[in-house]
């Protein structure tokens, strides 16, 4: 699953490569979170780390927008457990981070602003 999971980060990274904030910046800063989605406990401190850079960099809505809509694409190309979707959705909370979007395939990145 983990390798699935890469190659399609990798392709997302290639399709939305040409915003502010890339999809490869996205891809490689939430890469240690993978880990905490498939297996829960605690995210690493590398994990949180790049969650807070992510959130840092995006900070106009079109950035906002982008980084959402690789994460969307990310969650929504993978098969997902009920417990792996339940983590990505608690993973801003876990990292004391408030993002003004869900790591959800339902999350419309069209309304974040």
């Amino acid at each position: 699953m983990r390798s699935l999971l890469l190659a399609v980060c990798l392709v997302l990274a290639l399709h939305f490569g040409e915003a502010a904030v890339s999809c490869n910046t996205a891809v490689a800063e939430l890469y240690p979170c993978i880990s905490y989605v498939l297996q829960g406990g605690n995210p690493p401190d590398s994990c949180c780390s790049g969650l807070r850079t992510l959130s840092s960099q995006a900070q106009t809505p079109p950035d906002r927008q982008s980084v959402c809509r690789c994460i969307k694409s990310a969650i929504g190309g993978v098969s997902y457990t009920s417990n792996n979707l339940n983590n990505a959705l608690a993973l801003p909370s876990k990292c004391g981070i408030n993002l003004p979007y869900k790591f959800s395939p339902s999350t419309n990145c069209d309304s974040i602003h």
